[in-house]
Order: C-alpha cells, then sequence, then structure tokens
C-alpha cells in the first residue's frame, strides 16, 4: 500500500484509517494474508531539523492500536513504519517497523539496523540504529524478513534472512526522490531478489518528496506489480512454491564456495 505521510500523526491515523477501510469496499482481494505499509507511516520525517522524539510512539500507542484493530477485521498480518522511543532516556528515537498478526497481537517488530547517512543527509542525527540481527516473521507458511529503506543498499543483510529461512523480503522505505534514485531503487529491489531467489515486497511512500513505485517482484526478478507516484493499493497473490522451482533452475544459493564468517553476527 503506497501512501504520502505528513508530520501530524493524527492525520495519518486518520489516512491510514481510510486506506485499511476501504480494503472491506473490495479494493484487495479478500483473504489477503499481508498488508504492507511504508516506512515512517505513522509519521513523515518532516524537515531535516524536526525532533522525531515529539512523535515516537511506545509499542501499544494509537498507531499500533489503529493497525491492531484492522489487522483483526481483515484477519491479515500488517506491516507497517513507526518511530518507537530510544532506549534511555534524552536518546533518539528507533525508526521501528511493527509487525501485527491477524488477532491484533504484535507479533514482531524490526529496529532499523542500517541508518540513512548518504546523499547529504545523516538519519542518525535524528534516530538510533537497531541491534545487528536478523528479524524474520512466519505468515501462512511463509517465512518474511524485515527490512528498511536504505537496508536495501547493504546485501549482506538480504542474504543473512534469507539464511534464516526467510523466502520472502519485505521492505517498507521512503525512498527519496532525485536524480537516478528511482533507478537504484528498482535496481536494488531486483537485485535482492535475483541473487537470494526470494520474492520481494516493497512498500514506498509517494508524494512529491519520496520515489513512489511500490513494487512486487518474483524469485527470478520478475516485476509482478508495480505502482506509480501517487497513493496507490497493490494486490499480488505470490506462489509459496515459486522459490523453490527457481532455485532448481538457478542453484546459486548452493552453489555458494565463499562461507559465511565463523564469527556469527549475533556474537557482535
Amino acid at each position: 500500500m503506497q501512501l504520502a505521510a505528513g508530520i501530524d500523526p493524527a492525520g495519518n491515523r486518520q489516512l491510514v484509517y481510510a486506506r485499511l477501510s476501504d480494503l472491506e469496499t473490495g479494493s484487495l482481494e479478500s483473504g489477503a494474508s499481508l498488508v504492507v505499509l511504508p516506512e515512517a507511516t505513522m509519521t513523515d520525517f518532516g524537515p531535516t531539523d524536526l525532533d522525531l522524539s515529539r512523535f515516537a510512539e511506545p509499542l501499544d500507542g494509537p498507531f499500533v492500536d489503529l493497525l491492531a484493530r484492522h489487522a483483526r477485521r481483515l484477519g491479515s498480518t500488517v506491516v507497517a513504519g513507526t518511530f518507537e522511543p530510544g532506549p534511555d532516556a534524552g536518546a533518539h528515537p528507533f525508526n521501528t517497523l511493527v509487525v501485527v498478526g491477524p488477532d491484533g497481537s504484535l507479533t514482531a517488530t524490526y529496529r532499523k539496523i542500517h541508518l540513512y547517512d548518504s546523499f547529504g543527509y545523516r538519519e542518525s542525527d535524528r534516530l538510533t540504529a537497531g541491534d545487528i540481527a536478523p528479524v524474520t516473521v512466519d505468515v501462512d507458511g511463509r517465512r518474511l524478513g524485515l527490512m528498511t529503506c536504505y537496508d536495501l543498499r547493504f546485501p549482506e543483510l538480504a542474504r543473512l534472512l534469507v539464511d534464516v529461512g526467510a523466502d520472502t523480503l519485505v521492505v517498507p522505505a521512503a525512498w527519496v526522490a532525485g536524480e537516478g534514485k528511482l533507478h537504484h531503487w528498482r535496481t536494488l529491489l531486483t537485485a535482492r531478489a535475483i541473487e537470494n531467489t526470494v520474492h520481494v515486497v516493497a512498500a514506498a511512500q509517494g508524494g512529491r518528496r519520496y520515489t513512489g513505485h511500490s513494487l512486487v517482484l518474483s524469485p527470478d526478478g520478475t516485476i509482478v506489480v508495480e505502482a506509480g507516484e501517487g497513493d496507490e493499493t497493490l494486490a499480488a497473490a505470490l506462489d509459496p512454491d515459486e522459490p523453490g522451482r527457481t532455485r532448481a533452475t538457478n542453484p546459486s544459493l548452493a552453489n555458494r564456495r565463499i562461507p559465511a564468517p565463523e564469527e556469527s553476527i549475533h556474537d557482535r
């Protein structure tokens, strides 16, 4: 689901409420098991001098409560981007993905590992990086690996998620627009699908500030469906057996000769 969030959390909740409520009217196939919203859906990043700690909410706050109510109504798992209070008083908040199950419970959280200190911007001046550990969640027999926006530029995270069983990468993003940025977005998403032989589900913010172009890709890199630049809801039915068939033809994961480091990333 592609949308453009603002910096008013109450207004964003109204927007999300309206967009998720639309799913009752047939804008999405009934029985959909997964609904993905962009990074920073709870509130946008806003100007570079905006103190995001003003907007950070606990994981039982009003935004997650809204997602939980819709997840129960839809019988679906919902993934969305939030800002969560930091680890200590006075610390920058986390850029957090929340995963709410069809029973309304919070089933997983992922705190963005790679902060966007690039292209003249420093996300680390405003946010705290999460621990270096893969986060996966099982949904209807699929294992989803969670990544956020700038994480896409680090293929080792995608590979780590696949090595712990992910067959689908879920990538909420607020991919800032600019020269060449849409090309980067499409290329990197396609590369992560091809090199890992997994489905990729990427939900981006749209509007003037961001590229939009949310994408769903097959394990061979084929675009299943792609949004434009504005608000849009995409629907795709993904075959759970497709990664296995793709790997039978292209067994690149099995053909790896460079082993993973003996030191587990969890031990660092």
